[in-house]
């Protein structure tokens, strides 16, 4: 049975689920003109070794519907020439560690993370999401986000764990529109916020930033007694359950999907994979307009296609605004 095939399904190794793919890629499949194309790959390959150096009993999750057997481990468009692998993993500490890098290019450049606890621990999902649009245009959120409203409900609090690290970094400290997204539901007050032009905030600011969130997140798991109460772990299930409902909803990137794999494809991944607890919604994703009032799924293929660059400006325009 071929790697791909393996990792699918879920029965290999961690070593060996890296490679699948082609992982970590070192060259993109759109146009660049820059020597690293694929500008968030240091953040996938520092979490896959920092994954498997701290945490106990890592393991794949096949990446994979529950529902239709859909495989999500890999998706590309050549004709648009975009591709999109996605990785999920459990581990004693947490019950699902999943993550994703979209290529595109210049035109985008996509990672996005979410480490879900295991609800033995009552504590604040890890949620990592980084955009790069024409390596003009940069946006990045990471943050503590927690289950409930009040901190206080919190087995252990944690925001006074990360206002020390975000303090060192001015770049990191915007505000997120509240347009789509209410900041004060599922998002700290430590959030990592960031809309830039300057790529050398990246690796500057943005990484070392990331990390010690990062690290600091697997401490707090940790460091935190586990309560294994039935009602107490049903409270942190229901709680994520509500996360990941309210995520799949709002969640912008649903639009970069459709556009790219279709609104079937899109449908499923954000439902079955990337929140695979929400409730599915009636009729299924509600995909943003993009510009001129048509949806971002587009034509299908056997249809003439948009230019490359202004599709990707125009899914940049829906998911800046969302933000």
């Amino acid at each position: 049975m071929k790697l791909d095939e393996l990792f699918k399904n879920g029965i290999m190794s961690v070593e060996e689920s890296e490679k699948a793919h082609g992982m970590p890629w070192r060259d993109t499949v759109g146009s660049t003109d820059k020597e690293n194309p694929l500008l968030y790959m240091p953040f996938w390959e520092w979490q896959m070794e920092f994954m498997k150096e701290t945490l106990t009993n890592l393991r794949v999750v096949p990446a994979k519907s529950s529902t239709s057997n859909l495989d999500f481990s890999f998706n590309d468009n050549k004709e648009k020439k975009a591709r999109i692998v996605n990785h999920c993993y459990a581990s004693d500490e947490y019950r699902k560690i999943r993550m994703s890098y979209y290529d595109a290019g210049d035109n985008t450049q996509v990672f996005n993370s979410v480490w879900y606890p295991d609800p033995k621990y009552n504590l604040p999902v890890l949620g990592i999401d980084l955009l790069a649009f024409n390596r003009k245009k940069y946006l990045a959120i990471v943050d503590f986000q927690p289950l409930y409203d009040d901190e206080a409900e919190h087995a252990t609090t944690f925001e006074h764990l990360l206002r020390p690290i975000k303090d060192e970094y001015d770049s990191l400290k915007g505000r997120m529109s509240a347009k789509f997204y209410d900041e004060t539901k599922f998002f700290s007050q430590q959030m990592l916020f960031a809309r830039f032009e300057d790529e050398g905030v990246v690796m500057e600011d943005l990484f070392p930033a990331f990390q010690r969130y990062v690290k600091t997140h697997v401490d707090l798991v940790s460091s935190t007694e586990a309560d294994t109460q039935p009602s107490s772990v049903e409270r942190v299930m229901t709680r994520q359950q509500e996360y990941d409902t309210y995520s799949a909803e709002r969640d912008p990137a649903t639009g970069l999907f459709a556009a790219m794999f279709g609104k079937a494809w899109a449908d499923e991944f954000v439902y079955d994979f990337l929140f695979s607890l929400s409730e599915r919604a009636e009729g299924g994703l509600k995909i943003p307009p993009m510009m001129g009032g048509g949806a971002p799924g587009g034509p299908p293929p056997s249809q003439p296609q948009k230019a490359p660059k202004q599709e990707a400006r125009q899914i940049q325009k829906v998911v800046v605004q969302r933000r």
